[in-house]
């Protein structure tokens, strides 16, 4: 009994000294899998709105503001319906990502689909409020 007690402690001593001592890519794979908000890339991100394909410049800013933005918080159930939202298709890793952005006053909320999951959340980013206004 106590030599299984002292192999138990020294197996979760061990695990808590692997635990806190990861390198530095491997948390940021780790805290990747699970972040809500993602960072996109030009290369891998098409932007569309009202049907009409954003290219150069104006992708580029939109990418841009929507990576700067400030995540706000999560919340459950739709947004309401103002209008046309700016989509954009991007790639995770293997899965295909549709971002759906509807612009307010004071926020963004964003409807990311992925799979057959559907998530809500909220972003703050003046600049990327502006340019859906326009």
């Amino acid at each position: 009994m106590t030599w299984a007690f002292v192999l138990l402690l020294i197996f979760i001593a061990f695990a808590k000294i692997l635990v806190t001592c990861l390198p530095t890519s491997a948390v940021e794979w780790i805290i990747s899998k699970f972040e809500l908000h993602p960072t996109l890339s030009n290369t891998d991100a098409t932007v569309t709105i009202n049907g009409r394909s954003l290219e150069g410049e104006e992708k580029d800013q939109v990418i841009h503001y929507f990576n700067e933005a400030i995540f706000l918080e999560k919340y459950y159930g739709a947004p309401e319906d103002t209008g046309t939202p700016l989509v954009i298709n991007t790639k995770n890793g293997k899965n295909s990502v549709k971002l759906f952005l509807y612009s307010y006053n004071d926020h963004i909320d964003v409807v990311k689909k992925y799979k057959k999951k559907v998530i809500a959340y909220r972003l703050r980013s003046n600049s990327l409020q502006k340019l859906l206004c326009q």
